[in-house]
């Protein structure tokens, strides 16, 4: 089973790649592999080296820290036993393509009158369903 620290840093890898509208392939090309290898770093089967990650963040116009972002509280602080099994990284809405692409779309949007309109009016969906619920 895949570390959960290699699968946060994997995750955070295809969160910037996809905000910068960049594919598996032209990252894979960027570093002499193939989109099957940056699919392997992005789960976290793989792990990446430290000249690797730091080639990756060069790529992705990103410090080396912006991996390990968000990292859960306690996370990487214990060492695994041999018998206990990782806990799995579960990345939350901001790892799903429709987030991200609804992330990247609207910070495309130019005008900034039309970007706070936008954004009220999300507020204001989210805010109904709350109240709904």
């Amino acid at each position: 089973m895949a570390d959960p620290i290699d699968i946060h840093v994997g995750a955070r890898v295809r969160l910037r790649r996809t905000l910068l509208g960049m594919s598996q392939d032209t990252l894979g090309k960027a570093l002499g592999l193939t989109f099957q290898q940056i699919q392997k770093y992005e789960r976290g089967a793989n792990r990446m080296g430290s000249s690797r990650l730091f080639r990756i963040a060069q790529i992705l116009e990103t410090d080396v820290s912006y991996f390990f972002d968000e990292m859960p509280e306690g996370m990487g602080k214990q060492p695994v036993g041999m018998s206990e099994e990782p806990a799995v990284f579960e990345g939350g809405h901001m790892l799903r393509r429709e987030t991200l692409e609804l992330v990247r779309s609207f910070r495309d949007i130019k005008d900034p009158e039309v970007r706070k309109r936008i954004y009220d009016l999300l507020i204001a969906v989210g805010d109904a369903q709350l109240s709904e619920d």
